[in-house]
């Protein structure tokens, strides 16, 4: 796995994930907080994710087959979008059927000091792995905001890990808010209605990273920024003129591929031409190092046939057939 795909964020909140979540099954054990029991479950799902992230960056690692051409970057993409499956189902549910039964039939905390010592503990550790998660997520995220790097980060492991860990954060204030409201009120309702909570919020957070990294799979373009390099690095201005039109491709957090159609001399010979391309393909490589799939089309640009637009019926995914068609 890449240093972009946060091994060292992944391994510090599996490693903080397995301790806190024995630690909560011991208070719950002791105190019989619905809370603890849904919040020690929450880290047990935690810690199947990161396991998950972390075979899934081993298994893109493989290399390239026939019968799969372009490798297996896309595995990183498969684990993290089954890592929001289980985090909906396994942290998420069992929280809200838990509140639900707690807030049913509440009875009171025996032995409180055992849940919230225990959840002190694990907001200090869960906030060490947060913190790491933010400073590796620092080192690729430059100037955009949180909600943008979320959003548009290719290697999915850091958005993951940094959204598994500030729910993990508040799920842990809820919990401490319901057992310090059931121990002050002496009902258990509120031990409930706080395990309630931490449901919901696991289920929104499992939601945002299912949408995010179903359009990972999907297949996503290169960032402005890299298209940008990319057609100026491919220009000449001498046999190269132009690019026509280009469409990139995700392969991997770590490998795009690039098609474009470029335009050249009309009196070039193809000796020229294939020097020219092969030299463009270098600048590109040079320019944006991930771009390692490089498929480059020599024409010749009409000013007319640009004028018309881009072909619709030439764009994958372009406009439905009319019924009649068929």
């Amino acid at each position: 796995m890449s240093a972009s795909g946060g091994t060292k964020a992944i391994v510090a909140a599996l490693a903080a994930n397995l301790a806190i979540a024995a630690s909560k099954f011991v208070a719950f054990l002791f105190s019989g907080s619905s809370s603890m029991l849904a919040e020690s479950v929450h880290s047990l799902a935690d810690s199947g994710n990161q396991a998950l992230l972390l075979v899934g960056g081993k298994r893109a690692e493989r290399e390239a087959t026939p019968q799969h051409p372009f490798g297996y970057g896309r595995e990183r993409y498969i684990y993290a979008f089954l890592v929001s499956i289980v985090l909906f189902s396994v942290g998420g549910m069992f929280a809200i059927y838990e509140g639900y039964e707690k807030i049913k039939h509440p009875h009171e905390l025996e032995h409180w000091y055992w849940p919230v010592g225990v959840l002190i503990f694990a907001i200090i550790a869960e906030g060490f792995s947060f913190r790491t998660a933010i400073k590796e997520s620092n080192q690729i995220r430059g100037k955009e905001s949180w909600t943008d790097f979320v959003r548009h980060a290719k290697a999915p492991e850091l958005p993951v890990v940094l959204l598994e860990d500030l729910g993990a954060l508040v799920g842990l204030i809820l919990a401490l808010g319901g057992v310090g409201l059931a121990l002050a009120t002496g009902d258990g309702v509120w031990d409930g209605i706080g395990t309630l909570c931490i449901g919901i919020l696991l289920i929104v957070i499992a939601l945002v990273l299912a949408v995010e990294t179903k359009s990972l799979l999907l297949g996503e373009a290169a960032g402005a920024d890299q298209v940008r390099k990319i057609e100026a690095a491919a220009v000449d201005g001498d046999t190269v003129t132009r690019v026509i039109h280009m469409r990139t491709l995700h392969l991997g957090p770590d490998e795009l591929l690039v098609a474009a159609k470029v335009a050249v001399q009309h009196d070039d010979t193809a000796a020229e031409i294939a020097t020219a391309i092969d030299a463009a393909e270098s600048r590109i490589r040079e320019a944006v190092p991930i771009a390692r799939v490089i498929y480059l089309e020599p024409d010749i640009y009409s000013e007319a046939e640009a004028a018309k637009g881009p072909d619709p019926e030439a764009t994958p995914g372009g406009p439905t057939p009319h019924p009649a068609d068929h």
